[in-house]
């Protein structure tokens, strides 16, 4: 299938979800505000933090809040665009994968359009604005190619956390129970990400880097962004993160709809 098809398709299938979670205009503001509030209190806890130690391991204060933010926009885009992901659980246990399966629209385009995460355009405001902040504050010297490197970077860092996701819930077609806290374990392990690798032991940065490359999200695009000369270079590796990291999800997903059986009599 063409890439303009699949984008048609896509946006047909948002639009439609989109339709339908306007209509309860309450809880779109309730879920919008209280993801805002989250990375405020956030933000607070580390501007607590730094105001008495205005220095971790090299780190200053607005370079820490853009690899916070970092997480929290990436996850907004996530909850924002591919909300599905997360009701892998419920399309698996409940058979309701098998109405996907009929039509002529890949299965995966289907399950990111399953739903819509209001609450994640709070995440992108919010952490929209603090990334803004941490650049601004950060007198770093803009050039062309810095701030193409920059959007790259961030394409990237979306597409690894949308991959990420993706992975994490096809668990669902193993542990087939409403209780499934797998996906949930490998979100919250984005918190390492949050802060320096500089302040975890070298197996936790290797985990970050390697099997769940969060650091790709933050910490890489941080160094290169604020001159980190210590580690130079190893943003280059993002492009690589993020496309083994969309073919290894891909492949889980793929793999784990062959073995589907639906929920039978």
């Amino acid at each position: 299938m063409r890439v303009s098809r699949m984008f048609y398709l896509y946006r047909r299938l948002y639009v439609q979800q989109l339709k339908a979670i306007l209509e309860y205009n309450k809880d779109f503001y309730i879920l919008m505000c209280s993801a805002a509030l989250t990375q405020v209190l956030g933000f607070v806890f580390l501007w607590v933090i730094y105001d008495r130690i205005p220095d971790i391991n090299g780190w200053q204060f607005w370079e820490v809040t853009f690899m916070y933010a970092m997480i929290f926009v990436t996850e907004g885009v996530g909850s924002l665009f591919f909300e599905g992901t997360w009701r892998m659980g419920r399309l698996v246990n409940m058979g309701e994968l098998d109405r996907y399966l009929l039509r002529p629209v890949p299965v995966v385009l289907q399950v990111f359009c399953t739903g819509i995460g209001i609450n994640g355009l709070g995440n992108l405001l919010i952490g929209g604005v603090i990334i803004w902040q941490s650049l601004v504050h950060g007198h770093i010297h803009w050039t062309l190619g810095k701030i193409t490197i920059t959007l790259l970077l961030l394409l990237t860092a979306v597409i690894i956390r949308v991959s990420i996701n993706l992975a994490a819930n096809s668990a669902a077609f193993w542990i087939k129970n409403a209780g499934n806290a797998f996906p949930l374990m490998v979100h919250n392990l984005a918190d390492l990400a949050k802060y320096p690798l500089t302040l975890f032991p070298q197996a936790i940065r290797v985990f970050v880097s390697t099997v769940l490359p969060y650091a790709f999200i933050s910490f890489y695009p941080a160094t290169y962004i604020f001159g980190k000369s210590d580690w130079s270079g190893w943003w280059m590796l993002a492009p690589v993160a993020a496309l083994g990291s969309a073919a290894a999800a891909y492949g889980i997903f793929r793999f784990g709809l062959s073995r589907y059986e639906s929920t039978g009599n």
